[in-house]
């Protein structure tokens, strides 16, 4: 029978805890404490929607992103929220969903088809962030033109950044205890 190092060896890389197996599992803060670590990613997710807003009608493509700030908030060491594993599933999920789009129109099998492609790019490339199917899915659904995925790039950028700030706060955090 295997041993438990030899198993965690074969586990992914993006389920992972960002900080090796050491690493123990975040411990909640008091309810001021999760509050103001939750602040952050609500605040910044605002903010891209103010940005998507004066910029652009397609609301809906950005909507995903809220869920990556969840997850960042949740657990920002885990490895399916590094900017590596974050940057990567977004934007593959928005160029997969938009090049079914230009295929095959919009409709279900734009959809299903972006879903099955992305699923299956973050599996092998090791990128899992669950909150990049539903980019797929909106990119495949209404694409808009190239432009949107210029504007979600830049979200997705700025998200990224919410990883690394969500960390530092968090840091902060726990040397206040």
């Amino acid at each position: 029978m295997r041993g438990k190092a030899a198993h965690r060896s074969d586990v992914e890389e993006s389920l992972q805890p960002g900080s090796g197996e050491t690493r123990r599992v975040r411990r909640r803060l008091g309810l001021k404490g999760e509050l103001l670590l939750a602040l952050l990613p609500t605040a910044i997710m605002l903010v891209v929607l103010g940005v998507v807003e004066v910029l652009t009608r397609q609301r809906l493509l950005f909507a995903s992103l809220a869920s990556s700030a969840f997850l960042i908030y949740l657990d920002p060491e885990h490895g399916t929220n590094s900017v590596r594993t974050l940057a990567f599933s977004h934007i593959s999920a928005a160029v997969i969903g938009w090049a079914t789009y230009a295929l095959l129109g919009p409709g279900y099998a734009a959809a299903g088809s972006a879903m099955v492609v992305t699923i299956l790019l973050l599996v092998l490339t090791d990128h899992v962030h669950p909150p990049a199917i539903s980019t797929a899915l909106s990119f495949a659904f209404r694409a808009g033109s190239e432009s949107s995925l210029v504007l979600f790039a830049l979200a997705v950028g700025i998200t990224a950044a919410l990883v690394l700030l969500e960390q530092a706060a968090l840091w902060v955090l726990a040397r206040q205890r």
